[in-house]
This record gives C-alpha cells, sequence and structure tokens, in this order.
C-alpha cells in the first residue's frame, strides 16, 4: 500500500471513501503479498461478492468497454441489516445501446479485414455504467480483475483464479461524470481509457489523468463555438442552464466566463438537479420567464434536458430560442416526440462532424434472442423487452402474464420493422466517435506491434514485448497515433488527449410533421483565421416559432444613433438605458458607448446623428428686429428731412433766426447722420462695416453733441452779453461757433483715426460651445479706444447738460437752455442705461442694444429741440413774431 499512497501523493489524487475502499479491495486482489504477509500468495475472491453483467467475446487482446445503457439507478432502500440488493438500473437507452453495438461492429470488421492486426484477434468486455459513476467505478475495477486469468480455460478450478487484469485499454464511458472516476482509478495503472462522449474541459488535464484520451472534442472548443454563435448574433443576454455533474457545470461555467469577456451578460445561470424534482425545475422555468432573455444556453445531458423541457411544457414556455450542447443537440429521445417539437422547433446547437458507416445498419437489425450470440449477452434481454414490450421470460416458460404486465414475445418481432432511436444511423456522430476510438486502439496496438529491434542499438530496450500487452506501453502508443481513416478524417491526439474540434452547426426545423436536423453552418477550431472558424447559412436557418428572422436577446433595447448607453446602476452591464445626446454631441452607430462632441464650427442636427455647420446669426435686414430698427431709424431720418424742409421754408422768420439758423441746420444735418450711422449695424459684419460702424457712431454723434454745445454756449453768453459794460459776444460769433464744433468734432476725429490706425474693429466669430449658433459680431479690436470714444461723448453730454441747466431760467420766450437740458437728460439717461445692457446682452442682441441707444437718444434730441419750433411755426405762427419774441412775458408752455 505504501507504493499506492506515494503514487497518489505525486498526482494529488482525491478519492472518496467509497473509491478508496473499492481501491483497497482490488489492491489487496491485485497483490495479496502486501495485504496478507503471512499468508500464501493467492488471490482470494469474497465468497458471494458477485459480478455485474458483462457482454464477453474471447480474443488475444481483450478490450474494455463502458456504456451507460441504462439512464438511472434504483437506490435501494439499506436496513444495514442484511446484504444490499443487486444494484437495479432503469431506463433502458437505446441510443446508448446503438454506441455499444458499433464498438462491436467495429472489433468484428477488424477481426474479419485481417489487415490492420493480422494473426491478432480482439475481444471485448463490456459493462453497462447505468450512468452512475458509482456503477462506472465498479465495472473498471472487474474489468482490472478477473475471477479467470487471461489464459485460463473453462475447465480451470476457482482456486487456481488470479485477479491480475486482463484488459489493456478501456472505451468509454460516455458521461464525464462517470469518466472522471474511472479516469482516476485507470489513472493510477497507467491504463489507457478512450471516451467517445466525455466532454468536459476538466479531463484533459494530463497531470489528474494521464491515461486519459477522448474522440470527442474538449468542452473548452465546444464552448468556444457557442461563444461565436452568440457574438455571430449579437446575443447580449443570454440564460445558462446547466446539469448537476461535471459535464453540465465544467461547460456552463466556462461559457458564461467567455461570453463575459465579449461584453455580454449572464441573464440567468441555474443548475438542473438530478433527481429532476418538479418544484425545483419549475423554478428555474419562472426564472427563466422573468429573465427577459429570449436565447436561453442548456448544457446538459440529454435526459436532464428532457426534464427542463418537460416542465417548460406543464408551465406553458413559449418563445425561447434554446441552445443545445453536444450532449442532446442531435437526441432522438428529445426529437422524436411530437409535445416537443412547439418548444424545441428551431433550436440550434453545435455536434460533432457525422459519417456513414457502411454494414453497421444491417449489424444493428441482425440482432435477435434466438441467435447463437444471444444467449451471452446479458443486455439483449432487457432490451428486446423495452423495444418492443413483450416478456421473452413468459415465451420461455410459456407462462400467462398477469394484467399489467408486458405479454410474452410471439418470436416473430423483427427490428427491420420499426423506426426508432437505436435503428436510425441518419445522425451517426456519437457512433462514429466509438468507431474511430476503437480503430485508435488498433493503429497504436499495430504501431506497438511493429516495433523494430536492431542490436546493438538503443531501441533494443523501447520496443514492447508482443507476448504481453501492457498497458503504460500502449498508452504511449496511442499518444503517437497519426493516420487517415477511411472517411478521410486524420485521427489523432494533442498533447492534452483530445481530437481536432470540428462541428457541424445544426438547426431543429420541422418538415411534414416531424423534426428535423439541417446543417446551417460548421465550425473548425483548427482554422488559422478566427473569422474563418465559424461559418453559417443564415439564409438556411429557420428559428424558433418558425421565424426568419434573428431573434433578439438584450437586457435592453438596442441604442439607434443618436443615444447613447447609460449604465443602469446595480444592474449587469448589458443593462442600459438609451439616452439621448446632449446638444452639440451625436452618436452615427447603434449601441455607442458615449456621444461624440462636434468641431466648433458645428453642431448637432436634430436627431443627433451628424454634425451640420452651425446656423450664423447676426442682425439682419430680414430680421424682425432688424426691420424694426432700420424702419425706426428711417422713420427718423425722414422727420429730420422734414424738419430740415420746415426750417429752410421759414429761415427768414423770427424763430428760427433767433435760434442760430446755421447752428439748427448743422445739428438738424449731424441728427440725420446719426439715424442713418445706425443703419451700418445691421447686416452680415464686414471688416468695412466694422470700422464704419464705430466711427461714424463716434464722429456724428460727436459733432451733434458740439452743435448743441454751441447752442447752449450761444444762449448762455447772449443773455450774459446784455449786461452793462460787457463785450462777451465777440468772443462767441458765427466763427467761433465753427471753432468749437470743428476743434470738439476734430478731437474724435483724431481718437478713431488712432484706432482705427493701431488695433481696427473687426469681425469676429463667437461659437459658444453649448450653442447652435455662430454669432457675428464686430469686435472692438481695443477696448480702451472704445471707451475713449463713449467716454468723450459723455463729456460732451454732460458739459452739455451742465451748461444748459445753469441756462434754464433765463428770461427768453424762445429759451433753447430748458430743452436742450431735457435732451441732455434724456442722451445721459440712454448712454448711462446702454452700458450695463451692452456689456449683459448675449449674441447680437448688444448689437441691438447698441442701436436702440444710437435711435432714442436722436430722437430725444429732435424731439426736444426742434418738435416745439415746428409746432409753433405750423400751428402757432402768431407767436412766430419779433414783438412776441421780445417780450418780457415768459411763456411757460416753453
Amino acid at each position: 500500500m505504501n507504493y499506492f499512497w506515494l503514487r497518489r501523493g505525486e498526482r494529488n489524487l482525491s478519492w472518496s471513501r467509497t473509491e478508496f475502499m473499492l481501491l483497497s479491495l482490488l489492491w489487496c486482489g491485485t497483490f495479496p503479498y502486501s495485504c496478507q504477509p503471512d499468508q500464501s500468495q493467492q488471490c482470494k475472491i469474497i465468497p458471494g461478492s458477485g459480478f455485474l453483467p458483462v457482454l464477453e467475446k474471447k480474443g488475444n487482446i481483450t478490450l474494455g468497454g463502458l456504456f451507460s445503457l441504462h439512464d438511472m439507478v434504483v437506490e435501494p432502500s439499506l436496513s444495514f441489516m442484511s446484504k444490499p440488493p443487486p444494484t437495479q438500473c432503469t431506463r433502458f437507452n437505446f441510443r446508448t445501446f446503438r454506441w455499444m453495438q458499433t464498438m462491436r461492429f467495429a472489433i468484428e470488421e477488424i477481426n474479419r479485414d485481417g489487415k490492420l492486426l493480422p494473426n491478432i484477434t480482439l475481444g471485448y468486455k463490456i459493462y453497462d455504467s447505468c450512468s452512475s459513476p458509482h456503477q462506472a467505478l465498479k465495472a473498471a475495477m472487474e474489468l482490472m480483475g478477473s475471477e479467470k486469468g487471461a489464459g485460463d480455460e473453462e475447465g480451470e478450478t476457482q482456486g487456481k483464479s488470479t485477479c491480475r487484469g486482463t484488459v489493456p485499454a478501456v472505451i468509454g464511458d460516455g458521461g464525464s461524470t462517470q469518466s472522471l472516476v474511472v479516469a482516476r482509478f485507470l489513472g493510477v495503472f497507467y491504463v489507457p481509457q478512450v471516451s467517445y462522449f466525455s466532454s468536459c474541459a476538466c479531463l484533459s488535464n494530463k497531470t489528474e489523468f494521464p491515461a486519459f484520451l477522448r474522440t470527442m472534442p474538449s468542452d473548452f472548443f465546444q464552448v468556444n463555438a457557442l461563444v461565436q454563435l452568440v457574438k455571430h448574433f449579437g446575443w447580449t443576454w443570454v440564460g445558462v442552464i446547466a446539469g448537476d455533474d461535471a459535464y453540465g457545470r465544467g461547460g456552463a461555467n466556462i461559457f458564461a466566463n467567455e461570453i463575459t469577456k465579449l461584453g455580454a451578460c449572464v441573464a440567468l445561470h441555474e443548475i438542473i438537479p438530478k433527481n429532476r424534482a418538479h418544484a425545483v425545475i419549475s423554478s428555474v422555468v419562472s426564472k427563466i420567464r422573468s429573465s427577459g432573455a429570449r436565447v436561453i444556453l442548456v448544457f446538459a445531458v440529454e435526459q436532464d434536458a428532457a426534464a427542463l423541457f418537460d416542465q417548460a411544457l406543464r408551465d406553458g414556455l413559449t418563445g425561447i430560442q434554446w441552445l443545445a450542447s453536444e450532449a442532446w443537440s442531435t437526441a432522438a429521445i428529445l426529437s422524436t416526440p411530437k409535445k416537443y417539437h412547439h418548444v424545441l422547433q428551431g433550436s440550434m446547437g453545435f455536434a460533432i462532424r457525422r459519417a456513414h458507416i457502411p454494414g453497421l445498419k444491417e449489424f444493428l437489425l441482425r440482432l435477435h434472442p434466438s441467435s447463437p450470440d444471444a444467449l451471452e449477452d446479458p443486455f439483449l434481454k432487457p432490451f428486446w423487452e423495452e423495444v418492443f414490450q413483450c416478456s421473452l421470460h413468459l415465451q420461455a416458460e410459456g407462462q400467462n402474464h398477469n394484467v399489467g404486465s408486458k405479454p410474452p414475445c410471439s418470436g416473430a418481432e423483427k427490428l427491420g420493422n420499426l423506426t426508432n432511436i437505436y435503428s436510425d444511423v441518419s445522425q451517426l456522430r456519437i457512433s462514429y466517435n466509438v468507431y474511430k476510438a476503437v480503430y485508435a486502439i488498433a493503429h497504436s496496438l499495430k504501431a506497438m506491434r511493429s516495433c523494430v529491434k536492431e542490436k546493438g542499438s538503443v531501441s533494443l530496450q523501447a520496443c514492447p514485448d508482443t507476448d504481453s500487452t501492457q498497458p503504460w506501453q500502449l498508452l504511449h502508443y496511442i499518444k503517437q497515433v497519426d493516420y487517415l481513416n477511411s472517411f478521410g478524417d486524420e485521427i489523432k491526439f494533442d498533447k492534452n488527449g483530445d481530437p481536432a474540434a470540428m462541428y457541424d452547426l445544426i438547426n431543429w426545423q420541422l418538415k411534414n410533421g416531424e423534426m428535423e436536423f439541417f446543417t446551417v453552418g460548421k465550425f473548425d477550431e483548427t482554422a488559422t483565421a478566427a473569422k474563418q472558424k465559424l461559418k453559417i447559412q443564415e439564409q438556411d436557418i429557420v428559428w424558433n416559432g418558425n421565424q426568419t428572422e434573428v431573434p433578439m436577446s438584450v437586457c435592453s433595447s438596442i441604442c439607434p444613433p443618436g443615444t447613447r448607453k447609460a449604465i443602469r446602476p446595480n444592474f449587469p452591464i448589458c443593462c442600459h438605458d438609451c439616452v439621448v445626446c446632449t446638444a452639440g454631441e451625436i452618436s452615427n452607430q447603434t449601441d455607442a458607448v458615449e456621444c461624440v462632441r462636434c468641431l466648433p464650427e458645428f453642431w448637432s442636427n436634430v436627431d443627433r446623428t451628424a454634425c451640420i455647420p452651425k446656423q450664423v446669426e447676426f442682425l439682419s435686414f430680414n430680421d424682425t428686429m432688424g426691420i424694426i430698427l432700420m424702419t425706426i431709424s428711417l422713420i427718423g431720418s425722414i422727420c429730420t428731412c422734414v424738419v430740415v424742409f420746415i426750417f429752410s421754408c421759414h429761415r427768414t422768420t423770427p424763430i428760427v433766426k433767433a435760434n442760430n439758423s446755421e447752428l439748427s441746420f448743422l445739428l438738424l444735418f449731424s441728427l440725420a447722420l446719426c439715424f442713418l450711422c445706425s443703419l451700418a449695424f445691421i447686416g452680415r459684419p464686414s471688416e468695412w462695416s466694422c470700422m464704419l460702424r464705430h466711427t461714424a457712431f463716434s464722429i456724428t454723434f460727436v459733432l451733434c453733441i458740439s452743435c448743441v454745445l454751441g447752442k447752449t454756449i450761444v444762449v448762455l453768453m447772449a443773455f450774459k452779453a446784455t449786461l452793462p459794460g460787457r463785450n462777451v459776444m465777440k468772443w462767441f460769433g458765427p466763427g467761433q461757433q465753427k471753432t468749437i464744433i470743428t476743434i470738439c468734432t476734430l478731437v474724435q476725429v483724431i481718437i478713431c483715426t488712432v484706432w482705427l490706425a493701431v488695433a481696427p474693429p473687426t469681425p469676429q466669430q463667437q461659437m459658444p460651445h453649448e450653442s447652435a449658433i455662430i454669432i457675428l459680431l464686430c469686435d472692438e479690436g481695443s477696448p480702451i479706444a472704445f471707451g475713449l470714444v463713449l467716454g468723450y461723448i459723455g463729456l460732451l453730454a454732460c458739459l452739455c447738460l451742465l451748461l444748459a441747466f445753469l441756462a434754464r431760467k433765463l428770461p427768453d420766450n424762445f429759451n433753447e437752455a430748458r430743452l436742450i437740458t431735457f435732451s441732455m437728460l434724456i442722451f445721459c439717461a440712454v448712454w448711462a442705461a446702454f452700458v450695463p445692457a451692452y456689456l449683459t446682452s448675449p449674441g447680437k442682441y448688444s448689437i441691438v442694444t447698441e442701436v436702440f441707444a444710437i435711435l432714442a437718444s436722436s430722437y430725444g434730441l429732435l424731439g426736444c429741440i426742434f418738435a416745439p419750433k415746428c409746432y409753433i411755426i405750423l400751428l402757432r405762427p402768431e407767436k412766430n413774431t419779433r414783438k412776441h419774441l421780445m417780450s418780457k412775458v415768459v411763456i411757460d408752455k416753453f
């Protein structure tokens, strides 16, 4: 036992209590001297221990076989007061029985041909593992030990029997859970095990399973194919249902991890219990319905999948696109019953490549209880009774059957008259794996026996003894197998004992009321380019519900262009809300992670799908505001011209002559220019218009204020000159007034000239990020120069206001000082309000504010100074006389 524990410690193998007890019995039977040092070194079979049913055929070399011919083991009720009853297996599996017969067929074919292994006959010992790990381990132990020696004849007594191994290799088991147990056991003795259906990725671990190989690709490759399928159709919200075994749990976990790396999400991850309790499975179905996932992967063996679909039928679950793992992608027990058609129609899954094996169908149909081999076949009787629903036992004894029991078989039953899973050879996939496994071992035996011994070379010690085939030697040659079989497929194993992964994509379609498997694509793991691995003929696919459009399975709907994905708090990454891109940002693809901001001169369109040039905004002649201001400006100019016309017609009247007609006409001219210069602020800004609008405005306003100032000084000095001894008017004659106006205006001209020379106003585009418009403005160029211009106008206005205020009470029927005072008050108020309004007005409204200030102050001057005079001239001509002008009576109206 010390040797065993050393080997176990080296590979860190773990054993259950049952496995350890069974292995200990085997060890003591194989090496009795290690367990019974004080007795004769002879194997002793425990009396009454019994053996499992076995289908056996003698040969020079005997291959072991493990097949789950039954789906369940009836758990006995143990009282621990008596010997446990024999194990009872139930639910005979026709599909697995076909696999077993394929192994027999391949061995008989090799023996009959004689070319591959001349002068050697292969035999077999086949056990039923009953889909149970415990039963599979018991069968493996019986393969490793026998009541008879390898060369014993029938006449030998039990006292001469031995327990040494009789099989150099084992084919099986099918289920990954069973193979895990068997592989641990056989790996201790380096007995090669070639599985035909175990796909668990965990079995690729050569440290833990050194003697395990398989003709079934690893689940790692199957999962890779399924992940590529999910990626191809854009499914991001996928449910995963796994069987409660190594195959289901292992494959489902790998799948969940891989699709997460792609950015997809697992909507639910549930387990189908092995006891298949209705309450638990019903809870799984309820979670499928509430998850919202329309694509569900069922990674389970066909029996577990059938339990799930039965419950789905009871609960009325429909509209699900089922993805099948390889274990049930072509399972006849699911495709044949019509009750599943409504649920599984359109299902898809990957299946290993199929082949047509010539002669297999005839071999399968020749089985009959009356054949010579039937007496030695313990599995033929339960198969025959199950397939024909009759009793061979009652037929043999001629007994009457009881009510509820099976009737006796008539002897006229023939397999050729039936169409069932056993005789259906249209989907030989796993059967083909069994066929390849037998031939792989046969080729390794041929290679081992073909080893050439050369004297004087190292190879003398390398070649095995062909008279005694040792499992560990055969394992070396199986790993080196590399050949093309009769179907053109290359048979070899990689370093993990796995074959090349090539799958057919199967689509379940209803044709004439029957479910048929259609190949709609292929997956080749050996392809170099990733895009070449998966090839799909989408036009041939029929989806669940007999639909031709690809079903959508997403947690959230696809975000259209113009929106972006916003992750929901406390939800998987695939669950999101579609948020419309903010103004100025776009997304031109579906499911955009973020929106892209447009360049400064562009803005997003209404749909937020493209950047378009921003709308250019300026105070246009076509705008409502521009039209209003232009109209007001022209009306002001016309009014000014009317006043000029009135004054020209009445220039000889006292009221015109008394108010310095030359200054009046010059003031009216400057007012007309003030009204017209406001038009320069309307229209698309250009270099010339920007320079013109500010300079024209500043110069015309200074000219206007200078004229008002001159009139104020004249009024004030005229009354001062009436005092005795003063001759002031000689300093304020017409020439001097013109000089004052010229000097005041010239100062503003100089300021404007320097402004235009140093930093002239230029057109400017304002492109605010949060606005859909480009604002065209005139940049002042020099804020200091602009401030000096306005400051100088303000200085003159304040000076004029002060002088007019001082002269407001001078006696004169036509005292202009009072009128000038009112006009300057309006002027100063308008421009005092203009400064903050201008600074705070956005875009073109700052221009509107400036134009409004120009027009308001111009109308103030025109109305306050000239309106009363026009009133006298036109409506009160009796007051437009010299007598009235020289009167000392103050007329309050003026």
